[in-house]
Protein backbone atom coordinates (compact mmCIF):
# COMPACT_ATOMS: atom_id res chain seq x y z
CA UNK A 1 0.00 0.00 0.00
CA UNK A 2 1.76 3.37 -1.34
CA UNK A 3 0.98 6.24 1.77
CA UNK A 4 -0.33 9.84 -0.10
CA UNK A 5 3.05 11.37 -0.56
CA UNK A 6 3.38 15.52 -1.41
CA UNK A 7 6.32 17.58 -2.19
CA UNK A 8 7.03 19.99 0.98
CA UNK A 9 9.47 23.10 1.16
CA UNK A 10 10.53 23.62 4.59
CA UNK A 11 11.38 27.03 5.13
CA UNK A 12 14.24 27.89 7.40
CA UNK A 13 16.67 30.87 8.40
CA UNK A 14 18.83 30.37 5.70
CA UNK A 15 16.19 29.24 2.41
CA UNK A 16 14.38 26.16 1.69
CA UNK A 17 14.77 22.80 2.38
CA UNK A 18 13.20 20.43 -0.11
CA UNK A 19 11.23 17.36 1.02
CA UNK A 20 8.92 14.37 0.95
CA UNK A 21 5.97 14.15 3.01
CA UNK A 22 3.89 10.60 3.41
CA UNK A 23 0.61 10.48 5.48
CA UNK A 24 -0.74 7.22 5.56
CA UNK A 25 -4.45 7.78 6.84
CA UNK A 26 -4.40 7.54 10.65
CA UNK A 27 -0.83 7.78 11.39
CA UNK A 28 0.63 7.75 15.07
CA UNK A 29 3.24 9.19 14.58
CA UNK A 30 6.15 11.10 12.02
CA UNK A 31 9.63 9.80 11.58
CA UNK A 32 11.92 12.31 9.88
CA UNK A 33 14.66 10.74 8.14
CA UNK A 34 18.31 12.53 8.35
CA UNK A 35 20.15 10.64 5.08
CA UNK A 36 24.25 10.40 5.08
CA UNK A 37 26.80 12.01 3.18
CA UNK A 38 26.62 11.77 -0.02
CA UNK A 39 22.59 10.70 0.26
CA UNK A 40 19.48 12.75 -0.27
CA UNK A 41 15.84 12.14 0.27
CA UNK A 42 15.54 10.45 -3.59
CA UNK A 43 18.08 7.08 -2.08
CA UNK A 44 15.81 4.24 -2.84
CA UNK A 45 17.48 2.78 0.64
CA UNK A 46 15.72 5.49 2.21
CA UNK A 47 12.49 5.43 0.07
CA UNK A 48 12.53 1.35 0.85
CA UNK A 49 12.48 2.21 5.12
CA UNK A 50 9.78 4.98 4.39
CA UNK A 51 7.62 2.58 2.41
CA UNK A 52 8.13 0.16 5.58
CA UNK A 53 7.36 2.64 8.06
CA UNK A 54 4.29 4.12 6.03
CA UNK A 55 2.84 0.50 5.32
CA UNK A 56 3.65 0.31 9.26
CA UNK A 57 1.15 3.55 10.08
CA UNK A 58 3.86 6.23 10.48
CA UNK A 59 4.14 9.05 8.31
CA UNK A 60 7.73 9.29 6.92
CA UNK A 61 9.34 13.30 5.95
CA UNK A 62 12.76 12.03 3.61
CA UNK A 63 14.50 15.95 3.43
CA UNK A 64 17.58 17.64 1.81
CA UNK A 65 19.38 19.15 4.84
CA UNK A 66 20.92 21.44 2.51
CA UNK A 67 19.57 23.99 0.69
CA UNK A 68 19.43 24.07 -3.72
CA UNK A 69 22.66 27.08 -3.28
CA UNK A 70 24.40 24.62 -0.56
CA UNK A 71 24.00 21.37 -2.63
CA UNK A 72 26.26 23.65 -5.41
CA UNK A 73 28.40 24.49 -3.38
CA UNK A 74 28.99 21.05 -1.72
CA UNK A 75 29.57 19.54 -4.38
CA UNK A 76 32.37 21.46 -5.53
CA UNK A 77 34.02 21.53 -1.76
CA UNK A 78 32.48 18.69 0.00
CA UNK A 79 32.90 20.08 3.41
CA UNK A 80 29.43 21.14 3.95
CA UNK A 81 27.95 17.23 4.12
CA UNK A 82 30.12 16.42 6.91
CA UNK A 83 29.12 19.47 8.96
CA UNK A 84 27.24 17.77 11.78
CA UNK A 85 26.33 20.82 13.91
CA UNK A 86 24.82 22.50 10.27
CA UNK A 87 23.05 18.96 9.65
CA UNK A 88 21.68 19.07 13.52
CA UNK A 89 20.14 22.54 13.69
CA UNK A 90 18.53 22.07 9.98
CA UNK A 91 17.01 18.78 11.74
CA UNK A 92 15.92 21.04 14.40
CA UNK A 93 14.19 23.20 11.94
CA UNK A 94 12.53 20.54 10.24
CA UNK A 95 11.29 19.25 13.56
CA UNK A 96 9.78 22.68 14.03
CA UNK A 97 8.06 22.32 10.77
CA UNK A 98 6.66 19.41 12.09
CA UNK A 99 5.23 20.54 15.03
CA UNK A 100 3.69 23.49 13.27
CA UNK A 101 2.48 21.73 10.12
CA UNK A 102 -1.27 20.96 10.96
CA UNK A 103 -0.75 17.23 9.31
CA UNK A 104 1.63 16.40 11.69
CA UNK A 105 1.02 18.49 14.88
CA UNK A 106 0.38 16.14 17.84
CA UNK A 107 2.44 13.05 16.17
CA UNK A 108 4.67 11.37 18.08
CA UNK A 109 8.35 11.93 16.59
CA UNK A 110 11.56 9.62 15.99
CA UNK A 111 14.18 10.43 13.87
CA UNK A 112 16.28 7.98 11.50
CA UNK A 113 19.72 8.56 10.66
CA UNK A 114 22.71 6.73 8.46
CA UNK A 115 26.48 8.03 8.65
CA UNK A 116 26.63 12.07 9.33
CA UNK A 117 22.68 11.89 9.22
CA UNK A 118 22.93 9.18 12.21
CA UNK A 119 24.64 11.71 14.23
CA UNK A 120 23.25 14.69 13.80
CA UNK A 121 20.00 13.09 14.46
CA UNK A 122 21.47 12.11 17.99
CA UNK A 123 22.96 15.22 18.62
CA UNK A 124 19.21 17.07 17.56
CA UNK A 125 17.29 14.74 19.51
CA UNK A 126 19.52 14.81 22.94
CA UNK A 127 18.95 18.75 22.82
CA UNK A 128 15.19 18.64 21.86
CA UNK A 129 12.97 19.46 24.44
CA UNK A 130 11.16 16.53 24.25
CA UNK A 131 14.37 14.22 24.25
CA UNK A 132 14.56 11.45 23.74
CA UNK A 133 12.95 11.76 20.46
CA UNK A 134 13.54 8.26 19.63
CA UNK A 135 11.25 6.91 21.48
CA UNK A 136 8.14 6.02 19.11
CA UNK A 137 11.06 3.83 16.91
CA UNK A 138 12.08 2.42 20.43
CA UNK A 139 8.59 1.54 20.46
CA UNK A 140 8.03 0.01 17.20
CA UNK A 141 11.63 -1.51 16.94
CA UNK A 142 11.59 -2.48 20.70
CA UNK A 143 10.11 -5.84 20.14
CA UNK A 144 13.32 -6.97 18.44
CA UNK A 145 13.32 -10.11 16.72
CA UNK A 146 9.77 -10.21 16.58
CA UNK A 147 9.87 -6.83 14.94
CA UNK A 148 8.33 -8.07 11.18
CA UNK A 149 10.48 -4.40 10.20
CA UNK A 150 13.78 -5.66 11.86
CA UNK A 151 12.63 -9.06 10.00
CA UNK A 152 12.47 -6.80 7.00
CA UNK A 153 15.68 -4.30 6.94
CA UNK A 154 17.99 -7.26 8.38
CA UNK A 155 17.43 -10.55 7.79
CA UNK A 156 15.25 -9.92 4.29
CA UNK A 157 16.79 -7.22 2.43
CA UNK A 158 20.42 -6.67 4.69
CA UNK A 159 20.17 -3.31 4.89
CA UNK A 160 20.90 -2.98 8.54
CA UNK A 161 24.02 -5.10 10.81
CA UNK A 162 21.48 -4.42 13.79
CA UNK A 163 18.72 -2.94 15.14
CA UNK A 164 18.51 -1.81 18.70
CA UNK A 165 15.76 0.44 20.67
CA UNK A 166 15.03 1.26 24.74
CA UNK A 167 12.54 3.58 25.95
Amino acid sequence: MTAPHRTVAVPIVSGTLQGDLSLPEGATGVVLFAHGSGSGRHSPRNRFVARGLNDGGLATLLIDLLTEEEERIDAVTGHLRFDIDLLAHRLDEAIAWLAAEPDTAGLALGLFGASTGAAAALRAAAAHPDAPAMDLLAAVLGQGELSRLQRRLKLEQNLVCGVEASN
